[in-house]
């Protein structure tokens, strides 16, 4: 790994952590626990949509950017994004309150479009320029907010939807500029054998995603059908701790995938594998602990009253949530070799055990019931994956902690510049 990348995305990621849970707060504030349970079934309703797109603009981008001229591969990315957005989106706006059908097909055309330039930055190995837009859809996104609220006056919560069009439309452009400038027009082009790649590895790690989404958010669609939307609000808010508390994991994850993806060394990408998944082991567990030691009523004081029960649903996901950030690193590991079909067993068995329990369970006990769902199902995925990265490997006690060496191996990349 270069010198300072996991730095560098860390904080990149700490960046959109911080401004991500100021919008959390700011919305649960301006719109209460109905406004924010809208805009979570919406952006959920957004990222399933973003899986068919990313057949072509996910990680596929990423795996053949040096496989294949961006002429050759862009433009199935480009293309793919408006039909999917196009198509997909309507299909979904049926379950989507009318006012905001046009914002969910608009926003999916142009956050699968973003989405094919970020991920080519990443197969390029270009993690500044990934890190640079990541965190710029915050940025820009908050800034558009204040300007549609103060200046606008559009106050209803369809100013956050109205904000993040904006925002994708404006990133995407000056991406595309940058993409674009160094290629040739006259060699773009739909060659076969490139589409066919494209699709064949794109369709495999999405199943896996999309599996692994439903683990993640099929919860909000049975709590807004038995206890309606504001329960979805209140438990959005727990589930957007847990993906604070993953900064760590995926920071790492999205390094050690550019690196294995470029090395030709199969005992040294399992090697940085290890040390990743320690790192973030120890880190979010850290984490944890330090969500845990604040009170119940800090929480309420920040997010508003409705919110007073987010430390209990922190309490009763965290066991997944220290799972999930040790699958993350092993599961890009798998998908930088190009094994993915144990990506799709372990998301599947998550997701059937998500299905069945939640209908027994929510109902009966409403949002704690949701998060042991989800706990436990974060945890029996993540512990099959981590079986099959341990029969192919050899683990021992020490493999669990982190050696003097690689101490000052990290504290080496992450202290030093390139």
């Amino acid at each position: 790994m270069k010198q300072g990348t996991i730095f560098k995305t860390f904080v990149s990621r700490f960046l959109i952590l911080i401004l991500n849970f100021g919008l959390v707060i700011y919305t649960t504030n301006q719109w209460g626990s109905e406004g924010k349970g809208t805009i979570s079934i919406m952006v959920a309703n957004l990222t399933v949509i973003s899986f068919f797109a990313n057949v072509f603009v996910g990680s596929s981008m990423s795996y053949f950017a040096k496989r294949y001229r961006t002429e050759e591969i862009l433009p199935f990315a480009y293309l793919w994004s408006v039909l999917i957005g196009g198509v997909v989106s309507v299909v979904f706006s049926f379950n989507q309150a009318p006012e905001y059908s046009c914002y969910l097909v608009i926003l999916s055309v142009l956050s699968a479009l973003l989405a094919a330039n970020v991920n080519l930055f990443v197969g390029q190995q270009n993690i500044r320029m990934f890190n640079l837009y990541t965190v710029l859809q915050q940025v820009v996104h908050i800034a558009f907010i204040i300007i549609i609220i103060y200046l606008i006056r559009i106050t209803s919560v369809e100013a956050y939807f109205i904000a993040q069009i904006s925002c994708f439309g404006l990133l995407f452009l000056v991406s595309a500029i940058q993409v674009l400038r160094p290629c040739s027009f006259k060699k773009l082009s739909f060659p076969k054998a490139a589409g066919y790649k494209l699709f064949d590895y794109g369709w495999k790690t999405q199943v896996s995603a999309f599996l692994q989404f439903l683990n993640y958010r099929l919860s909000f669609y049975f709590l807004e059908y038995f206890k309606g939307i504001a329960s979805v609000g209140i438990f959005s808010v727990g589930i957007a701790f847990s993906e604070a508390v993953w900064t760590v994991s995926r920071s790492l994850s999205l390094v050690l995938y550019a690196d294995v993806v470029n090395n030709k060394s199969p005992v040294e990408a399992i090697e940085k594998t290890k040390v990743s998944l320690k790192m973030s082991f120890l880190i979010t567990l850290v984490f944890i602990v330090m969500m845990l030691m604040i009170p119940a009523q800090v929480y309420a004081v920040i997010f508003g009253k409705d919110f007073s029960r987010t430390k209990e649903i922190v309490l009763l996901l965290s066991p997944g949530i220290l799972a999930i950030a040790v699958s993350n690193i092993i599961g890009y590991y798998f998908a930088g070799i190009n094994k993915l079909r144990i990506l799709n067993v372990k998301s599947l068995i998550g997701l059937i055990f998500t299905i069945i329990s939640s209908f027994y369970v929510i109902p009966r006990w409403g949002i704690s019931g949701a998060c042991i769902v989800t706990s436990i199902s974060y945890c029996l995925s993540s512990g099959l994956l981590f079986w099959q990265f341990y029969k192919m490997t050899e683990f021992r006690i020490r493999d669990y902690f982190l050696s003097k060496a690689e101490i000052s191996l990290l504290l080496n990349k992450v202290l030093k510049k390139k």
